[in-house]
């Protein structure tokens, strides 16, 4: 198991340099300035679409806007926004939250136009069902010559989304902060029995398709974002004062790289810190990775323009919003210089901290609803991707592999599964970014045909090209 450790560890290493670093920064970068800045100057339109101020019941599509972010929002919120920003300070320091800002800037222009290119190229499963994602959009957008491509992604894909992290750092906080505490280790079999429960109720959700997913994610995403920002709320009030310092400690040591840990790249830690920031913010808000454009690609809307404005909403959400407040919590605490151990277990050590005896139950609370929500929403991109290869009829197979690896992640160690996680996700981007940026003209054609119509005009300002 070691061995294989060290193999994936390298295999992601390797994956995550130069190249695929060039790719995601130039990408979002060219988006941002091919579009004019359209995600922030019509940043208020996006929310008033996301309301439902322009819906309607009989456009083509399965969910609302609102659901079909609340399916993304709850893979992306999820345990990559606890665990994850924990995993990044730990291995890179307060500097690594800084980066993954810059990720995040440049993520909302590459949902916006990834996601507008899903509602622009939709296609159906053998089922005859409306479908998005990137398979589609090469397929549909670029020609079937380029299925290669498509076939890459959805490969990846499957096994990209597999639960097994989320699965890995649930089993770990439920073991932790509740089983050990009361005695009930059950002789070392404890993280078999919660992996078992996580399949059964995985399994039960899944078996209801998009729809039950997207009615759970509805409930369970407001809930989980309202609950986590009370509990932030509280550790940065008590702990004031020290919030300015918290930020310039982030800047600081983004540029320095003084507790950086890992291998240094382009000549100096910097650099590895850089790479480590981009890892950690695609595994948090996957802008250019391809999840999701296989959400907002079902919306029921016919505008893409529309869809595209919601989905840049979510790197906002989840890494501008969440991330920071995650990373504040465990700096602000000074949890992150102890030895608490990795990933979710750093974030409640931070959370007992701040709330000594009722701190970890607090988080716990969270993390069952972040980490549930994620659950959920990736089987419904694992089985997006595996359907599209071998068809609809047959994707139930996939329900069973994909609910059996949470056993796997269940007993895994965190770094075997978050560098797997990261390799697959990798391989996901390239079919992802390729495929927006040989479409992005289309894109920006269909922009400025939305914004250039009348009615627009009394509710976002005109882009003028």
């Amino acid at each position: 198991m070691f061995r294989l450790e060290q193999i994936v560890t390298a295999a992601a290493d390797w994956v995550w340099g130069l190249p695929l670093l060039i790719l995601l920064t130039t990408s979002g970068l060219y988006f941002l300035v091919l579009s004019r800045f359209v995600p922030f100057r019509h940043f208020g339109h996006g929310l008033a679409v996301l309301t439902g101020r322009y819906s309607n019941k009989d456009d083509p599509g399965e969910v609302s806007h609102f659901k079909a972010l609340s399916v993304a929002l709850a893979a992306t919120i999820g345990m990559g926004n606890i665990a994850g920003v924990a995993v990044a300070i730990q291995l890179g320091g307060p500097g690594a939250i800084f980066w993954m800002w810059v990720s995040a800037i440049f993520g909302m222009a590459t949902k916006y136009f990834t996601c507008s290119l899903a509602v622009m190229y939709r296609g159906t499963d053998s089922n005859g069902e409306v479908r998005g994602g990137p398979m589609y959009v090469i397929v549909e957008g670029l020609g079937k010559r380029w299925r290669p491509l498509a076939v890459m992604f959805c490969l990846a894909g499957m096994f990209g989304c597999l639960p097994v992290f989320n699965a890995n750092q649930l089993t770990g906080a439920v073991d932790s902060i509740l089983v050990q505490p009361l005695g009930l280790d059950f002789g070392g079999w404890a993280p078999f029995a919660i992996g078992l429960g996580l399949l059964a109720l995985t399994a039960l959700v899944m078996s209801g398709g998009l729809k039950r997913v997207g009615d759970v994610s509805v409930r369970l995403v407001p809930l989980m974002v309202v609950l986590y920002l009370l509990a932030v709320a509280g550790i940065v009030i008590t702990h004031w004062s020290a919030v300015p310092e918290t930020f310039a400690l982030i800047i600081s040591d983004a540029f320095s790289a003084s507790h950086y840990q890992g291998d240094p790249l382009f000549g100096g830690a910097v650099g590895g810190l850089i790479i480590l920031g981009f890892r950690r913010a695609a595994f948090s808000n996957e802008a250019g990775i391809g999840t999701a454009p296989m959400a907002h690609g079902v919306a029921r809307t016919k505008e893409p323009i529309r869809e595209g404005l919601v989905a840049m909403l979510g790197p906002v959400i989840d890494t501008l919003v969440i991330c920071t407040l995650t990373a504040i919590a465990i700096l602000i605490t000074g949890a992150w210089q102890t030895d608490a151990g990795g990933g979710v277990l750093l974030t409640a050590t931070a959370f007992e901290m701040a709330y000594p005896g009722v701190g970890n139950y607090i988080l716990l609370v969270c993390i069952l609803s972040f980490g549930l929500s994620s659950l959920f929403s990736y089987s419904y991109f694992g089985m997006t991707c595996f359907s599209f290869l071998f068809g609809a009829r047959t994707s139930n197979r996939y329900l069973v592999f994909y609910c059996l690896s949470i056993l796997l992640g269940a007993v895994s160690s965190l770094a075997l599964i978050i560098n797997f996680i990261d390799f697959m996700f990798a391989i996901m981007a390239v079919p992802t970014l390729l495929s927006a940026l040989l479409l992005s003209p289309r894109v920006l054609k269909e922009t400025r045909r939305y914004f250039g119509r009348p009615f627009q005009r009394r509710e976002a300002p005109v882009v003028k090209y």
